[in-house]
């Protein structure tokens, strides 16, 4: 059987994004848009992958950890077949070779084992496709017949040629041994003085070669970037596309155009999405669950019925079943709610388990917390839980209940049934069933709107009114 092998071509610096970063880091969806062609030929089962990468390219082996993959220099940029020869050495000569471009994210695997298929019976396949404007593109030359004759890049074509709707999408795959002997035949006799992997198109046309080709009917899939502008448009349509994924699944997105999924997400029934929701990661929603709009969710587990509600942030969590929180709430990693509890506007939680039928519901800090089950925290209640060099930890057992605006001095324990009095700022730990306030005296001071209208002031001398 023969051997497959992938060369993606990843030393475009993307100067008219102006970056510091290769054009393949650029990111669609959350992800560097090379990772989703690593992941495609993987997917694809190919047995080898060499990446070639040019100026900066350490940047993008630190993103692509892989022992697997052979990386490739190509110290000086003088066109894509100068890049892809310089991966031949690396290559296995019985192999086929399927060639594709760190710009064009969304080929998928089945594309990938068409060509190389295509490429096993008649030595090189092209993927093309027709475009209402194809400017920009390579124009797809071909014969009365139909046979593919050659590839011309924009800047080489004439004016007759520039109508040709049909242009080269850029992946193809081809003969190991054929391309070895193609590509020494190169030269850079062209507008852009480049040596362009396309001429070995008219090379195996003159060995007598019929060249293969077929066309995709997922435009997405031969969408480049060269801009900030192709970004902005690639990232849109490859949005659209996971909004109507779930939708399919019963997902409930009120308006498509203006959700982001940045990872992936599984959804149960009757799941609704408002407006401006991010959801980035690995997010699971079951039945029921409600997102309301400009809210974000990383990362985290929504139990059935929960309730998230405008301007709130989860992230790292588990909410349980029946929950509501916010809006203007803030939920940190390492954070646990149980079923039915009420997580209020201005609430951020950190790295805490909380209970069952427990509110939490405005202004509070709760961080590196345990608590339990009926709980009711009062507003502005904050637990203090960092001395300046450790965190410590704070329990509050079932059914305590915290007054507004009271200070928990970690490392603390409310034991069940405790009351704090509002006001209060508790270092030691509190029994159960106590009541226990903390305030400082109350100082009275007469007079306190000032002098009455006539007399004078103490301190300026001068009558009041």
């Amino acid at each position: 059987m023969t051997s497959t092998e992938v060369i993606i071509l990843a030393g475009g610096q993307g100067v008219r994004m102006h970056s510091n970063r290769p054009k393949s880091l650029q990111e669609l969806g959350g992800q560097p848009m090379i990772r989703y062609i690593v992941n495609c030929v993987t997917d694809a089962g190919v047995d080898k992958i060499h990446i070639v990468y040019g100026e900066n390219g350490h940047q993008i082996q630190e993103s692509i950890p892989d022992n697997h993959i052979n990386w490739v220099l190509q110290s000086a940029p003088l066109g894509t077949g100068h890049a892809v020869q310089q991966a031949i050495p690396h290559i296995d000569v019985n192999s086929t070779v399927c060639v594709l471009y760190g710009d064009i994210p969304l080929i998928q695997a089945d594309t990938v084992n068409r060509l190389i298929e295509l490429a096993n019976s008649h030595s090189l396949s092209v993927l093309t496709v027709e475009l209402d404007n194809p400017t920009g593109y390579g124009r797809i030359k071909r014969d009365d017949e139909g046979g593919l004759q050659q590839i011309v890049e924009e800047k080489d074509t004439a004016a007759e040629e520039r109508q040709i709707r049909e242009v080269n999408a850029g992946p193809l795959a081809v003969k190991a041994k054929s391309l070895a002997r193609w590509l020494k035949l190169l030269d850079n006799n062209n507008v852009q003085s480049e040596y362009y992997l396309t001429d070995i198109i008219k090379h195996a046309v003159s060995e007598g070669v019929v060249v293969a080709s077929f066309q995709t009917n997922d435009l997405i899939e031969t969408v480049g970037v060269n801009s900030r502008m192709d970004q902005a448009r690639l990232e849109r349509a490859f949005q659209m596309r996971k909004a109507e994924q779930l939708m399919k699944q019963g997902v409930h997105i009120v308006d498509p155009a203006r959700f982001d999924l940045r990872g992936k997400c599984t959804a149960g029934k009757d799941c609704r999405i408002d407006a401006n929701v991010l959801l980035e990661g690995d997010v699971t929603l079951d039945d029921g669950v409600s997102i309301a709009s400009n809210c974000v969710v990383r990362d985290s587990k929504l139990g059935t019925g929960v309730e998230i509600k405008p301007f709130s942030s989860v992230e790292g969590a588990e909410i349980g079943e029946g929950c509501t929180v916010g809006p203007f709430a803030r939920i940190r990693p390492g954070t646990v709610i149980g079923k039915n509890s009420r997580i209020g506007n201005y609430v951020e939680i950190k790295s805490s388990i909380i209970g069952e039928d427990t509110k939490i519901s405005h202004l509070a800090y709760i961080g590196d917390a345990q608590i339990g089950n009926h709980v009711n925290v009062g507003a502005g209640v904050i637990t203090c839980n960092f001395d300046g060099k450790r965190k410590h930890q704070t329990y509050i057992g079932d059914h305590a209940f915290i007054g507004s605006n009271s200070a928990l001095v970690a490392p603390l324990e409310v034991q069940e049934y405790a009351f704090i009095g509002a006001g209060s700022t508790i270092s030691t730990n509190v029994d159960s069933g106590e009541l226990v306030v903390e305030r400082g005296e109350v100082r009275r001071i007469k007079n306190r709107h000032g002098p009455r209208n006539g007399q004078k002031s103490r301190l300026s001398g001068k009558s009041a009114g």
